[in-house]
């Protein structure tokens, strides 16, 4: 495994499967759209703060280390390549003032009826962190979003693979003592416990995972996707259904069934990407509650995207879509961005689908260099709106039919792909993407399971290339 594809190809992880009630599945009935004026959600959405607390402005931004715009990176050579006020396009992460500011504006965007934060608080400066840092850093953000967003608005966390030390290191729970994850998720619950009740802190202690009751008629479920991460090596030791959460899920998501409740599941590392045993078992489960699960919501790969679900006979009807935001960070080379969900709201029958979502940005260019291109920054920058998925696409909702027709599109008219490829990177991209590169985002788009991913690489002739290529764009 450590020495690559070059040795020969080997998976060390033997194929298991999850076994699902056998109660029949209920008749597919396709969605459709809320009647006029029905209630929405307004959903904010976090992913990858990343913040640096060791970020300098007027550092370095081009230094050897992986991470740069910090206190030992050094002086720039010239002074385009210095660390902005703000963040800044490259190898870095954010200062506290930008996190501090993204929350000022979204708290007074808001009010939220609820929001998503899907994990990945510390920077990339992995080889220098320490358990005390790494709890330090979670209490920070955990209590300057408390602050700024209100005791009124409820967060619902899910864990990132940069929360522990080492870095994707996170033993399942037969692993007990010192070794174990209970010195991360012990303060994951004492930090949280503002947001969630006993029952759902308790798996949080457990194995990092939880489900509760958002209103009457909607759970969320939290899901610990370290579990199913190809970086996490303690996996080696087991990889059959790591902490039995794809069974509790099922288990979860029969009793919404049974009640007519819908579910929204949140992440942090898109299934699409995970180990190929938990990909294709959790794709099943999709496929079985496709009218129970009316949300998926990741982060992770730090870009604007999502990945499909289909049918599993045919592989041509599309019934779910992961939604993936992008990051608060600027790593590696974006704007600092967030999301907006809208979803259909809290009334008897609702869908509670996603019918649209927003993302804004700062914008570095302007923000960093203050009113006329002068040198000192802007004092108070404004998020602005990027984008407004509808309007931008021409499309009427955002069910899964109508993202598999926007892929439709981006094959058909290179125009509207070129579109996704600028938005995919929070406003900020160097060149276009052709040929190659085009292939191999659609390849991630349609592939909500890995082994699909690895057969469009097989069959577009990549070698393998493209699936490492994945791999190598997450953070």
């Amino acid at each position: 495994m450590l020495v690559g594809p070059s040795c020969g190809k080997f998976d060390l992880y033997a194929p298991w499967n999850i076994t699902l009630p056998k109660v029949p599945k209920p008749p597919v009935v396709p969605p459709s759209l809320p009647k006029p004026g029905s209630p929405q959600s307004k959903v904010l959405f976090l992913t990858d703060i990343h913040w640096d607390n060791e970020y300098e402005a007027g550092s370095a931004a081009d230094c050897k280390d992986p991470l740069c715009c910090r206190k030992d990176s050094g002086s720039p050579k010239w002074k385009r390549r210095e660390a902005g006020y703000w963040g800044t396009y490259s190898k870095c992460d954010l200062p506290l003032r930008t996190v501090e500011s993204l929350l000022v504006n979204a708290a007074s965007a808001g009010p939220w009826d609820w929001v998503y934060w899907t994990g990945d608080i510390p920077a990339h400066n992995v080889w220098s962190q320490t358990r005390k840092q790494q709890l330090s850093e979670l209490t920070v953000i955990s209590r300057l979003i408390h602050k700024h967003l209100g005791p009124n608005v409820t967060v619902y966390p899910a864990i990132g693979n940069h929360e522990s030390t080492p870095v994707n290191s996170f033993p399942p729970p037969f692993v007990h003592g010192n070794r174990s994850c209970a010195w991360l998720y012990d303060t994951m619950a004492e930090e949280w416990a503002p947001w969630l009740p006993e029952q759902a802190l308790k798996t949080l202690r457990y194995g990092g995972f939880y489900s509760l009751e958002i209103q009457p008629g909607l759970r969320v479920v939290s899901l610990n996707m370290n579990f199913c991460a190809r970086e996490n090596f303690w996996l080696m030791v087991n990889s059959t259904d790591p902490a039995n959460q794809l069974q509790w899920l099922v288990h979860i998501l029969q009793a919404s069934e049974d009640k007519g409740e819908k579910v929204h599941i949140i992440g942090h590392i898109p299934p699409g990407l995970c180990l190929s045993s938990w990909s294709w078992n959790y794709y099943h489960i999709v496929n079985r509650y496709e009218s129970t699960i009316a949300g998926q919501f990741f982060g992770h790969t730090h870009l604007d995207e999502f990945q499909m679900f289909y049918d599993e006979e045919t592989m041509s009807r599309p019934l779910g879509v992961a939604f993936i935001a992008p990051s608060v960070t600027t790593y590696v080379n974006l704007n600092p961005g967030y999301r907006v969900y809208y979803v259909d709201g809290n009334y008897k029958g609702s869908s509670r689908l996603v019918l649209d979502h927003e993302t804004y940005i700062l914008n570095l260019t302007k923000v960093n260099h203050g009113p006329g291109g002068k040198s000192t920054p802007e004092q108070n920058p404004k998020w602005t709106l990027l984008y407004r998925a509808t309007k931008t696409y021409g499309l009427t909702s955002l069910f899964p039919s109508d993202y598999d027709g926007l892929i439709r599109a981006f094959i058909n008219d290179n125009q509207v792909f070129q579109n996704f490829w600028y938005l995919q990177h929070k406003g900020h991209v160097s060149e276009p993407c052709m040929e190659t590169c085009k292939t191999s985002i659609l390849c991630f788009l349609k592939s909500g399971r890995y082994d699909e991913l690895e057969q469009c690489d097989q069959y577009n002739g990549f070698g393998g290339n493209l699936v490492r290529a994945a791999r190598n764009t997450l953070c």
